[in-house]
C-alpha cells in the first residue's frame, strides 16, 4: 500500500476514533486532521482550503440563514398554530407532530425543526400527565426522516449532490431525492407513530410528569450552610429525615476551604460548608428552605445582585437544554461569565446517566445537559438564544405578522422553484433569499453569522480535501474493491445493501456529514467496479447517511432529546434498529426502480 494511502487511512482511523470518543469537538478533530494532511503532504497546499469554497459548504451555510429567516418571520409558528393541538390523543398527537416535523425538515434544517416543535411537544406531555419520552424520540426520528426528501433537507444530501456534480458534471436537483426519500419518510413516520413509540422502555414511558414541570431526572446542585443555619453542628447523617421527606439525595460535602468532594456521614457540618445534593428542582428548593440553607452560587457571587427570592420581581428560573454545537458546549459557567457578565446563576445540572463530582461552575457542559438557570426574565431568554440553549418551558406561539410570514414563505418558494427549473443555480437562489431576508430585517444583520452552524462548516471545509485526497490516492477504489469482493458473485442489489448498512453504521457513531463525505467517493468507485451507473449508489449513501437512529451521538437531534426525554444511551436502538431495517428494505427496491442500473 502506497505511503500516501497509509497516511490517509491512518488519519481517517484517528478521526473516527476521536469522534467516537467524543471528548474533542468534531470540527476541531476534522481541522486537526486537515492540518496533519497538509504537513505530511498528502493534501497539496494549493488544495488546502478548497473545501471552504466548495458548493456543498456554501449551500449548507445559506440553508441555515434561510431557516433562521423562516423561523424569525413567524412562518413556522403560523403553520404550527393551525396543525398542532396539545389536547389530542396520544396516537393522534404523535402522528400529527411526526408528520409536521418531517414536513418542516424537508424545507428547513432538521435541527431547527426539532427546536421549534420540541417545547410544544413537551407542553402536550405536561398537560396529558405523561412522560415526554413517549413522544420526543418519535419526533426526533421524524425530523431526521423528513430531511431525506429534498436536496436542502439535510447536509448529507447536499454533500452527495456536490460530489455528483464534481464527478459526473451535474448535481442532483432539488427534488431528485423525493421519489425515494418521500417513500422512506412516509413509511418511517408511520412506523414511529404506530409502532415505534411502543418500543421505548417502559421505565421511560411510565414516568408521570403531571406534578413536576418536567420529570427529567435529578439535578446536581450545591447548597451552602449559612452562619445562622440550624444544621451547624449536626452530623450529615442527621439530615437523612429531611432528605428523605423531600426526595433529595446527599452526595457529599465540601468542607470550607476544600475543593474535594467527600462523603462522611459522621462529618459535623460547619458554617460555609457546601452540601452537594441530587434531586428535582422543587425538591431541592424545599430541602434548602427546611434547613435554612441556600444555593451556594447565590452566596458566593458577592459582586452579583442576589435576588430576594427565586421568583420575585423580574427574576425567573428556567430549564434549558444545551444544543449540540452551542457556544456554551465544552465551557464552564465560570469561564463564560454567566454570573459576572450576565447576572445569570447556574443552580443545577442534570446529566442523564452520569454522576457529577465537580463544582457546578467548574463543570464542562455537554450537549444534552439540562441546566437550571436563575436570572432576569428577559435576559434569560436573550442569553439562552445567544448561547445555544433551548428553553424547555412552553414559550407559546409568539405573535406573528402574517404578512411578513407569507412574504418569507413566498420568497423561499420562488427561490426553490427557480432552482428546480434550472433558472438559477441553487446557491445563487438561496443567496438571493438570504440577502432579501436581511434587507427586510427578517434576519437582522447581527443574526446572520449567529444562524450559521460554524462547526459544521469547518467540518465540511476540512473533510472535503481529505476525501478528495483519499480518492486521488486510490484509497476509495481499494475500499470499493473490498466491498465488491465481499459480495463476490452476489446480485448488484446485495452490494447496494452492504454499502447502505456500512454507511448507516458509520452514521450512527460519526457525524452524518463526515460519513457522506467519505462514503460518496466509495459509492462511485463501487459502481465503476461493477460497471453500472453510479446514481443508485450515491442515492443509497444519501439515504443511509441520514439514518442515524441507533445512538444519541449519531445525529444532533438525538443528542438534543437525550436529557429532556430522560433516555439512556441504549434506549435508541430499540426503536432505531427496526426503523433502519425498514428503511433498507424499502429504499433498495425504490432506488433501483427510480435510478436503474
Amino acid at each position: 500500500m502506497p505511503t500516501d494511502q497509509l497516511i490517509l487511512f491512518g488519519l481517517l482511523f484517528a478521526v473516527f476514533a476521536l469522534l467516537i470518543w467524543g471528548r474533542i469537538r468534531y470540527d476541531l478533530v476534522a481541522f486537526g486532521a486537515l492540518t496533519v494532511a497538509l504537513i505530511t503532504g498528502v493534501v497539496p497546499t494549493d488544495k488546502a482550503f478548497d473545501g471552504f469554497g466548495h458548493p456543498a459548504t456554501v449551500i449548507v451555510a445559506l440553508v441555515l440563514v434561510v431557516s433562521q429567516g423562516l423561523s424569525n418571520s413567524g412562518a413556522i409558528d403560523l403553520i404550527a398554530r393551525y396543525v398542532v393541538d396539545t389536547g389530542r390523543s396520544l396516537a393522534a398527537h404523535i402522528s400529527i407532530m411526526a408528520g409536521v416535523g418531517a414536513a418542516l425538515s424537508a424545507v428547513i434544517n432538521n435541527v431547527a425543526a426539532l427546536v421549534l416543535l420540541m417545547p410544544v411537544d413537551m407542553q402536550a406531555a405536561e398537560k396529558a400527565k405523561r412522560s415526554p419520552a413517549v413522544t420526543l424520540m418519535p419526533l426526533s426520528f421524524a425530523t431526521i426522516l423528513g430531511g431525506m426528501v429534498t436536496l436542502i433537507g439535510t447536509p448529507p444530501n447536499i454533500v452527495v449532490s456536490g460530489y455528483r456534480e464534481q464527478t459526473l458534471g451535474e448535481p442532483f436537483r432539488m427534488f431528485d431525492y423525493a421519489p425515494v426519500g418521500l417513500v422512506c419518510a412516509v413509511a418511517g413516520v408511520a412506523f414511529v407513530a404506530l409502532i415505534g413509540w411502543r418500543l421505548i422502555p417502559a421505565a421511560r414511558r411510565e414516568v408521570n410528569t403531571g406534578e413536576e414541570l418536567f420529570d427529567l431526572g435529578a439535578y446536581i446542585s450545591e447548597l451552602k450552610v449559612n452562619e445562622e443555619s440550624p444544621v451547624i453542628g449536626k452530623l450529615v447523617a442527621e439530615l437523612d429525615e429531611a432528605s428523605d421527606n423531600n426526595d433529595v439525595t446527599i452526595l457529599g460535602v465540601l468542607s470550607h476551604g476544600s475543593h474535594r468532594l467527600r462523603w462522611h456521614r459522621m462529618h459535623e457540618l460547619a458554617a460555609n460548608d457546601v452540601i452537594i445534593v441530587e434531586g428535582d428542582a422543587k425538591a431541592i428548593g424545599k430541602f434548602a428552605n427546611d434547613l435554612k440553607i441556600s444555593h451556594a452560587v447565590l452566596e458566593e457571587d458577592k459582586d452579583a445582585e442576589v435576588p430576594e427570592s427565586l421568583t420575585k420581581g423580574d427574576q425567573a428560573m428556567i430549564e434549558v437544554v444545551v444544543r449540540p454545537g452551542a457556544a456554551i458546549e465544552g465551557h464552564t459557567a465560570r469561564r463564560l461569565g454567566l454570573s459576572s457578565l450576565y447576572n445569570i446563576k447556574l443552580l443545577g445540572v442534570s446529566r442523564r446517566g452520569q454522576r457529577v463530582h465537580e463544582r457546578l461552575r467548574q463543570m464542562r457542559l455537554e450537549a444534552g445537559d439540562i441546566l437550571l438557570l436563575l436570572g432576569p426574565r428577559a435576559r434569560l431568554m436573550t442569553m439562552s438564544e445567544r448561547l445555544g440553549l433551548l428553553p424547555l418551558a412552553d414559550r407559546g406561539l409568539k405573535e406573528v405578522s402574517q404578512g411578513k410570514a407569507l412574504l418569507a414563505i413566498g420568497m423561499f418558494a420562488a427561490a426553490i422553484a427557480l432552482a428546480s427549473f434550472g433558472v438559477l443555480y441553487l446557491a445563487v437562489a438561496l443567496a438571493a433569499v438570504a440577502v432579501l431576508f436581511v434587507l427586510l430585517n427578517i434576519v437582522p444583520v447581527n443574526e446572520v453569522y449567529d444562524s450559521i452552524e460554524w462547526p459544521v462548516i469547518v467540518l465540511l471545509g476540512s473533510m472535503i480535501p481529505i476525501g478528495t485526497a483519499l480518492e486521488a490516492s486510490g484509497g476509495t477504489s481499494l475500499i470499493a474493491n473490498a466491498l465488491v469482493n465481499l459480495s463476490l458473485g452476489a446480485p448488484t442489489w446485495v452490494v447496494l445493501m452492504i454499502l447502505m448498512i456500512v454507511t448507516m453504521f458509520l452514521s450512527d457513531v460519526l457525524n452524518n456529514t463526515a460519513t457522506a463525505v467519505i462514503a460518496a467517493p466509495i459509492a462511485v468507485d463501487v459502481a465503476r467496479v461493477l460497471e453500472v451507473k453510479p446514481d443508485a449508489f450515491l442515492m443509497a449513501v444519501a439515504i443511509a447517511a441520514s439514518c442515524a437512529f441507533l445512538t444519541p451521538i449519531g445525529h444532533k437531534n438525538n443528542t438534543l432529546i437525550l436529557g429532556p426525554g430522560g433516555y439512556q444511551f441504549g434506549d435508541y436502538w430499540r426503536m432505531g434498529l427496526p426503523l433502519e431495517i425498514l428503511i433498507v428494505a424499502i429504499s433498495i427496491p425504490m432506488i433501483l426502480l427510480v435510478w436503474p442500473l
